[in-house]
């Protein structure tokens, strides 16, 4: 029988699912042992991970009769692809099963921003009664900007534009049709830098995108924007962005992504209560709905791949 090894959390009956028809090892903490995730691995037919397993080089040299690699999520900066590319093993994410989930993150996040809730929050409970004193606005008539505009990126614009605002969006891979179709328009970086008063992020971690927004970025930013980041954490610089925000280039940030995760003391100590800022741990696409669809998503494909 096929032996699966899941190396992180998936969802209960989607493991059932599986277990009906190959043998399952199912340790979602076992990414923390290297050492014992290098001798189990050795001999299953597939892995599923989500994104605090590192698939090495190192480590799938290890993986004998590997063919099969699951992705509980889209990134694929955990494993090394050029490896598998080219020792046929086929790497499957859980291509836009969790982007209903990111975008209203996304959403959650611009308005809260824009209307300064975290600042209006840690005023009040504080007994400060930020009534007059904290600015508050609407995303109705303001312009988001989209860096990536996949899957995630059409479903932050859709959103987006219920509530009024103009969406503009760069990626060199989009033909400005499939744009025009959705009502949104395709700009360069500088354009879209000097025009948007929101800016999310919506790329993949490449050598092109690693630190793509940087001090040179935010000092190309006319209308101190907003800043969610929801992809991943290394195509910001952190340090500029929190210079950008103390210098008032920007006028909040969200961050679900970092450069080290967790996030470290030393990026902790930056932040104060009185910033206009929301820091979350990498859950923007994990949620009851998405954890459901990307578990059954991986399940249905290990099975359907091993039993071709």
């Amino acid at each position: 029988m096929k032996k699966i090894l899941i190396t992180e959390f998936m969802e209960q009956d989607s493991v059932d699912s599986i277990s009906e028809v190959f043998d399952v090892v199912y340790d979602p903490s076992l990414h923390e042992n290297i050492e014992s995730l290098g001798l189990q691995i050795v001999l299953v037919d597939a892995v599923i991970v989500r994104n605090k397993t590192q698939l090495t080089e190192a480590l799938l040299l290890k993986a004998n009769n590997l063919k099969f690699i699951g992705r509980l999520g889209v990134g694929l900066d955990n494993i090394d692809t050029n490896y598998c590319l080219n020792n046929n093993i086929y790497v499957q994410p859980a291509t836009g099963m969790n982007a209903d989930s990111v975008a209203e993150y996304v959403m959650a996040c611009a308005l809260s921003l824009l209307k300064n809730i975290p600042i209006s929050h840690s005023g009040t409970v504080s007994g400060q009664w930020p009534r007059t004193s904290v600015e508050s606005r609407e995303l109705g008539g303001k312009t988001l900007g989209l860096l990536g505009f996949g899957v995630i990126g059409k479903k932050v614009s859709r959103l987006a534009q219920v509530f009024g605002a103009k969406v503009i969006a760069y990626d060199p891979f989009v033909i400005s049709s499939d744009a025009d179709n959705l009502g949104v328009t395709l700009t360069s970086q500088e354009e879209l830098f000097r025009l948007s008063d929101v800016i999310s992020i919506h790329l993949p971690l490449t050598d092109e995108t690693r630190g793509l927004m940087n001090s040179g970025s935010f000092n190309k930013m006319k209308k101190t924007p907003i800043i969610i980041n929801s992809s991943r954490g290394s195509i910001i610089n952190e340090n500029d962005l929190l210079k950008a925000y103390k210098e008032k280039l920007i006028g909040g940030f969200a961050l679900d992504v970092y450069n080290t995760e967790p996030v470290t003391a030393e990026f902790y100590k930056e932040i104060t209560s009185s910033m206009n800022c929301i820091l979350t741990p990498h859950t923007s696409g994990v949620t009851v709905e998405s954890n459901i669809r990307v578990s059954q998503f991986i399940a249905e494909k290990v099975v359907k791949f091993l039993s071709d």
